[in-house]
């Protein structure tokens, strides 16, 4: 699973950079970056993308392989993943949401990138971290096109209670199988059950149950009216490991956020979904 964590996918019509950014003393974490070989694309302001909690790339290679000959693209991979290099001993602090802004910020930065300039789209954990970086000011942006965004994470009361229990390094494979099994039980999608089983067998263990016990503690503020950004949040009728109610209320607490709903979650990840993305984009003034 090392490959899943190295090296820039070349996709056709762009040319592809990894970088590693450092966004705080100890911690870098892995940017792919594609510029459209085509001239007048290249030139047109970058779509960032922030992927869901512990996602691999190849999840999103349908997707992206359309998107890099349309528009600059810069992927950012979220500290709790196995490409960031982390030189010390971790802490569960470290994964904290509040990090995960300052990293994004941290990358535009180092990037040269104006966040105003920035088309978001998200996923899950990735659209959670950007609204909390919205609503705190730490990020702006042209336009948002978030998927799933968590309101919080409400793991089961057996799970919080394992997860707040130290546990030998030794059971985290079998405790990883087991969630593997969890997320195939409660998923419909047999491409999204394939989607979060590579990711969660792909992972740094460790890492992992840190951030959970972090975002275990974590809720999205309940005042959003500090969001500037135009917001698109889009969900699917068969995404069983989101919740639908908590996902709407999050609609209408964002300042005129719109609402689409996409045939499935599988969708979200393929070339298809441009043309939701596009037309909202152009309805936010780009």
């Amino acid at each position: 699973m090392e490959e899943m964590w190295s090296g820039a996918p070349h996709l056709p019509g762009a040319n592809a950079e990894e970088l590693f950014v450092e966004v705080a003393p100890n911690i870098s974490v892995r940017v792919l970056r594609w510029v459209p070989t085509d001239s007048s694309a290249a030139s047109l302001g970058p779509v960032v993308v922030v992927p869901g909690w512990g996602s691999v790339f190849e999840g999103w290679r349908p997707l992206l392989t359309e998107w890099v000959s349309r528009r600059p693209i810069v992927y950012i991979e979220t500290r709790e993943k196995k490409s960031a290099r982390i030189s010390r001993k971790v802490r569960r602090e470290d994964f904290e949401m509040r990090h995960h802004g300052d990293d994004v910020a941290a990358v535009l930065a180092h990037l040269g990138i104006s966040s105003t300039e920035v088309d978001w789209f998200s996923s899950s954990l990735g659209s959670t971290l950007l609204i909390d970086a919205y609503q705190s000011g730490v990020l702006e942006g042209r336009s948002s096109s978030l998927l799933a965004p968590n309101d919080d994470f409400p793991f089961p009361l057996w799970s919080r209670i394992l997860l707040n229990v130290p546990l030998p390094k030794a059971i985290y494979p079998a405790l990883v199988r087991f969630a593997v099994w969890i997320v195939e039980r409660r998923t419909d999608e047999e491409e999204q059950r394939i989607r979060y089983r590579r990711s969660l067998l792909s992972q740094d263990l460790e890492r992992l149950l840190l951030s959970a016990r972090a975002n275990i503690r974590y809720s999205l503020p309940r005042d959003l009216s500090g969001v500037t950004v135009p917001c698109a949040v889009m969900t699917a009728p068969s995404d069983t490991l989101h919740d639908m109610e908590k996902v709407l209320d999050i609609v209408d607490r964002l300042p005129d956020a719109v609402h689409i709903e996409i045939p499935s979650n599988q969708y979200a990840h393929e070339a298809g979904v441009l043309v939701e993305i596009e037309e909202f984009q152009s309805s936010a003034g780009n």
